[in-house]
């Protein structure tokens, strides 16, 4: 916990306070190391869009379909509750659910999260920062998964590390918030890909169906 994360040397400026984030002197320590279960991912975004507009499209959970991968419907249960349903592949009848229970909200600033029972146990929280100068918001999550035996099949499941899929869900939340649409890469032409490229095929997960955006939902 005594460095700084280095893995985006080039990115932009660490917030200076939030949860997500445990911060010393402007810079993220690490996430916690996985183990005993448990697998931990933290990323940030710099959104052009204000922390109040970002707070709301993240806090209306039953559009978190239109960004993020496979959630199939989310359903608001209660003021603080919700239940997710997730696909785990190409069959519409194959999925695994879970219920969600926020932590801690506070409004254009934080949001935290767990699950309370189902095929899912995971936890998170999402921290929005005005970015210096202006410029827009920056969106940092962090997340973890504590991999149960169904848990451990997720990747198998869903064809995306968990890891990854946070990672590939902030980029989505960042089109959808600035554009509306989602880029996508299902029906893309391209020639023979050869070892290296089928391995990045299957370690990004391009085989995961991108989320729909709001415009794609419409047309």
């Amino acid at each position: 916990m005594e460095r700084a994360l280095t893995e985006k040397p080039h990115a932009e400026t660490v917030p200076q306070s939030g949860a997500a984030g445990t911060i010393l002197n402007g810079h993220y320590l690490p996430p916690p190391v996985d183990k005993d279960g448990k697998q931990w991912v933290r990323t940030s975004a710099l959104i052009v869009k204000s922390t109040s507009e970002l707070y709301e499209l993240w806090r209306d959970v039953e559009k978190a379909p239109l960004w993020q991968e496979q959630i199939a419907e989310v359903l608001v249960t209660g003021p603080k509750t919700s239940h997710w349903v997730m696909l785990t592949g190409d069959d519409p009848d194959k999925s695994i659910e879970w219920d969600s229970e926020v932590l801690n909200d506070e409004p254009g600033k934080r949001v935290a999260w767990r699950s309370i029972g189902g095929d899912s146990d995971n936890a998170g929280e999402v921290i929005f920062e005005a970015a210096p100068g202006g410029r827009g918001t920056i969106v940092t999550v962090l997340q973890e998964f504590r991999m149960s035996k169904l848990a451990s099949t997720w990747e198998t499941l869903t064809g995306r590390n968990p890891k990854q899929a946070v990672i590939e869900n902030l980029r989505h939340f960042k089109a959808l918030a600035e554009t509306g649409e989602i880029p996508r890469i299902q029906g893309q032409p391209h020639g023979p890909r050869g070892t290296s490229g089928n391995a990045k095929k299957s370690i990004y997960g391009e085989k995961v169906a991108t989320p729909a955006g709001e415009h794609q939902l419409a047309s």
